[in-house]
């Protein structure tokens, strides 16, 4: 960070990479706070000889810089915090005065805390607050990021299900059949995948191929959080959720129970290939099943949270618990592949499940923009990260608002542009008002979600109008 940079943050609101301290004769006790925020967030520059004086800033100075900057290095690398920081310190002379900016890198060990476990802070928009038990014990666990599910348990080949097994093994077949591990016996698959080393069961094997009853033994309430939403909110839905998934053996079944409720709430067009069979190389596609697999891999599966998928009329939402393991753009640019849990990576990959290489961001982000036209959006804490998948196009939102080119003072009570789907479902009312969801899914080649979140819109708009009950009532429409 250069002077003109300093000063610029100086002009910002908010920020979550910058502290300013006094520091005028001496290290303000609120730096360590800040020092163990950064280091177990994203970094930061902390800088002494700045006051906030309101929401403005004054240029103080530092006394005796060298003295300071001394005393404050010699503290962060020596036993006062539970790992040495190692920070760089750039020295401006503003208004005649000395300033001293830290630079304090997020550690790649955390927690990170002075004098005792209690004194782990984290960053949260622009302040410092102190952890929680749970976020520390969050962190402890990502310490061992990429390890844990390596660990053996005391369950050997008779404690895993065999139906599970033999159901991977014919799905190797299927994807792969020159695959080399398709001539090993199962017990030496299972080796191969590391889901069984030195006749233990790996945590990551157990999780794939256990039974139920086993995994509950290792884990608390082992299971993967499936709702469907008939709204936008819980507040706006008719009922807290119209389907739940029950309870699964372990996550080989658990993906395939998903995924096939996941594909019937996006769109995907029916296309043939040249052969004259119907393709499932479409980008969205691709897009959920990658942000599916990606939950299975990364979840913190010891943490009190549980992986969870919200489907609701407008979006998917993907919860992680576990933090990603470095920044999102990071990842994206360096093409991150280390998973959280590489064994249970591993067996996915060799059914083809999910990339081989990579962490599968590029595939989410571009294949759901290439069809959706807008990237799924990422945010998250010290403990989780949460995906979502907007289900609506741009264009579509645009379409349903006002037409393309309609002028900005176009009168309110001009015609709306319909899409060509609301105008096909619209069609199919007014020939039979009586006409089910499932129905209109049916005779326009679409799934049931997509018809419910078009109808909707109708509904919002006031195109059209149910009346009576879902059962015995019937549709009003109301062109403009």
């Amino acid at each position: 960070m250069n002077q003109k940079e300093l000063l610029d943050k100086l002009e910002e609101l908010e920020w979550e990479d910058f502290e300013v301290k006094e520091a005028k004769n001496s290290i303000p006790k609120s730096s360590f706070e800040t020092v163990s925020a950064f280091s177990n967030t994203n970094g930061g520059w902390l800088v002494f000889g700045i006051k906030e004086d309101g929401r403005g800033y004054n240029i103080t100075g530092v006394e005796d810089a060298e003295k300071i900057e001394q005393d404050f290095t010699t503290a962060l690398r020596g036993e006062k915090f539970n790992q040495k920081i190692i920070a760089t310190c750039n020295k401006y002379l503003i208004e005649g005065k000395n300033v001293l900016a830290f630079y304090i890198p997020a550690s790649e060990k955390r927690p990170v805390y002075f004098n005792s476990r209690k004194n782990t802070f984290i960053r949260t928009g622009s302040g410092d607050q102190r952890a929680t038990d749970a976020e520390i014990d969050a962190m402890y666990r990502d310490s061992a990021f990429g390890t844990k599910d390596k660990e053996l348990t005391d369950f050997t080949f008779e404690n895993l299900d065999r139906k599970t097994i033999e159901d991977y093994k014919t799905y190797l077949q299927n994807v792969n059949p020159e695959h080399r591990y398709n001539k090993l016996s199962t017990e030496a698959l299972l080796e191969k995948l590391q889901a069984i080393v030195d006749g233990k069961v790996t945590i990551g094997g157990l999780l794939v191929f256990g039974t139920e009853d086993n995994i509950n033994r290792l884990l608390t309430d082992f299971r993967i959080d499936y709702l469907e939403i008939p709204g936008t909110s819980y507040s706006n839905a008719p009922t807290r959720y119209s389907y739940r998934l029950s309870e699964e053996e372990n996550l080989f079944r658990f993906y395939f129970s998903i995924f096939e409720r996941l594909i019937k709430k996006i769109d995907l067009p029916f296309t043939l290939r040249a052969d004259g069979f119907a393709t499932d190389r479409q980008p969205q596609l691709i897009a959920i099943r990658e942000a599916l697999v990606n939950l299975l891999m990364h979840s913190d599966y010891f943490s009190p949270m549980k992986p969870r998928i919200r489907v609701f009329l407008d979006r998917i939402e993907f919860m992680n618990p576990g933090a990603l393991p470095k920044d999102l753009e990071s990842i994206m640019k360096e093409d991150f592949t280390m998973p959280r849990n590489p064994t249970v990576a591993r067996i996915f990959r060799v059914i083809r499940l999910s990339e081989n290489a990579g962490s599968g961001f590029d595939k989410m982000f571009g294949g759901w923009k290439s069809y959706y036209e807008v990237e799924p959006k990422v945010s998250g804490e010290v403990d989780y990260y949460k995906i979502v998948f907007p289900l609506e196009r741009a264009t579509e939102i645009r379409d349903s608002n006002a037409p393309v080119n309609a002028p900005v003072n176009a009168p309110v009570n001009a015609p709306v542009k319909l899409t060509i789907s609301e105008e096909e479902i619209l069609g199919l009312i007014e020939n039979d008002i009586n006409i089910t969801y499932d129905t209109i899914a049916e005779s326009l080649g679409k799934n049931r979600t997509t018809i419910m979140r078009n109808i909707k819109k109708l509904k919002d708009r006031g195109i059209l109008t149910r009346i009576g009950s879902d059962k015995t009532g019937h549709w009003v429409v109301t062109r403009k």
